[in-house]
């Protein structure tokens, strides 16, 4: 087995604390940036931040798998970190601010223990693929939803 790493980041035009308080909330502001890959979203407890559990099956190519994850915030207000309960996927939103605090980065990454054989060859070669495209929507969709605008891409 090895450990999968999926890194994708944006600028958006947009303060750090906005950027954060949308991507925090799980029950009304998530769903706007979700891609058509996120199948039966839902939020099955809390519903911002820390302590929020949310549930969905995710699509990507042929391969369909189900999450069941819960969040957590570090301390300071910049990263929220979503783990499944049923693997080894960590997936965590950071935000930093940029240019004097009047912008945001956003740094998605994801990360779990891959399978061995011929699968995980698979795995390893295609499921970053995938996910970095997902991710790269997600963003551009948070840039539209928090400006009404396209962000520039970094």
């Amino acid at each position: 087995m090895s450990r999968i790493h999926v890194e994708v980041e944006r600028s958006i035009d947009a303060p750090p604390e906005e950027v954060y308080s949308f991507l925090a909330d799980y029950r009304d502001k998530r769903p706007i940036i979700l891609t058509p890959n996120f199948l039966d979203y839902w939020v099955e407890q809390g519903g911002r931040g820390a302590g929020t559990m949310i549930r969905y099956r995710l699509q990507a190519g042929r391969r369909e798998r189900a999450y069941h994850m819960r969040v957590e915030e570090l301390p300071g207000g910049h990263s929220l970190i979503e783990r499944d309960l049923d693997s080894s996927l960590v997936t965590t939103w950071t935000v930093i601010p940029a240019a004097s605090g009047r912008q945001s980065r956003v740094v998605v990454t994801t990360e779990w223990e891959g399978s061995g054989g011929v699968g995980g060859f698979f795995e390893r070669t295609f499921a970053p693929m995938a996910l970095r495209s997902i991710y790269t929507s997600m963003l551009e969709r948070l840039a539209q939803a928090l400006t009404g605008t396209a962000a520039a891409r970094t």
